[in-house]
């Protein structure tokens, strides 16, 4: 159909207002156009298929041999540290993943705090100032450490 032929065909109608309701509101451009937006049955499947296909490591067995070295820095990290030092310390551990098998390995250099034996965590200050209280501490399972090293 034509131009022409159209405005033939609704001539009488070209002239008329456009239509308001009088029992409804007016829709704005943004709610009108929000019924034509793109439905999506499966929210979130995307994000389940990118976690499903994120990799982690698994984690590392010591041998004796390792473990030895990384006990005998504790202990070396325990004499400073009832010495009144605190040094700086660079640990490799792992962090299992939340969500599933596996995890990453993290490096942490930071001040030593404490060696807390009874809940078996290495204690960093969480922050440069270690003579301020309220800076919160950073804590490592010693069974996840794979190494240790200090300065000093």
């Amino acid at each position: 159909m034509k131009q022409d032929d159209a405005k033939i065909k609704y001539a009488d109608i070209f002239t008329l207002p456009h239509h308001q309701s009088t029992t409804r509101k007016h829709m704005s451009r943004y709610d009108r156009a929000a019924q034509f937006a793109a439905f999506r049955a499966l929210t979130g499947y995307e994000d389940m298929i990118a976690e499903e296909a994120r990799y982690t490591d698994g984690r590392i067995e010591l041998s004796d041999n390792e473990i030895e070295i990384i006990n005998a820095t504790i202990v070396e990290l325990r004499r400073r540290l009832d010495d009144g030092d605190h040094p700086t310390v660079t640990v490799v551990y792992f962090k299992p993943d939340p969500y599933k098998k596996g995890g990453s390995y993290e490096t942490l250099k930071g001040r030593l705090k404490k060696i807390d034996a009874f809940e078996k965590t290495l204690v960093f200050y969480g922050g440069e100032d270690i003579e301020d209280k309220r800076v919160p501490t950073v804590k490592i399972e010693l069974d996840r450490v794979v190494h240790v090293l200090y300065e000093g």
